[in-house]
């Protein structure tokens, strides 16, 4: 039975809290490190799963619980343009 979306929305922004647990708290990470976590192949497959992965960090950005970030600074969903990163929230 394949995976209901929000099933899989669930398990990224787990695996996206998770990842960021184990590094420091000034850390980031790549949505593609959340999208790899959770892909169960050998192959790219993953690289089905980046835009999910994207959608998952802008719905922890708006709990308050991480940032989006590129080159460094936050930004807004409606902003970005390219490769971003996802780090906590700075509280």
């Amino acid at each position: 039975m394949a995976e209901s979306d929000r099933d899989l929305d669930q398990r990224l922004e787990r695996a996206i809290m998770s990842l960021l647990e184990r590094r420091a708290d000034t850390a980031s990470i790549c949505p593609s490190d959340a999208a790899r976590s959770v892909y169960e192949g050998d192959d790219d497959g993953w690289r089905a799963l980046m835009e999910p992965a994207r959608r998952a960090a802008w719905r922890l950005v708006a709990a308050g619980e991480v940032e989006v970030t590129q080159g460094g600074r936050p930004v807004a969903e409606s902003e970005t343009r390219g490769p971003v990163r996802i780090r906590r929230a700075q509280r």
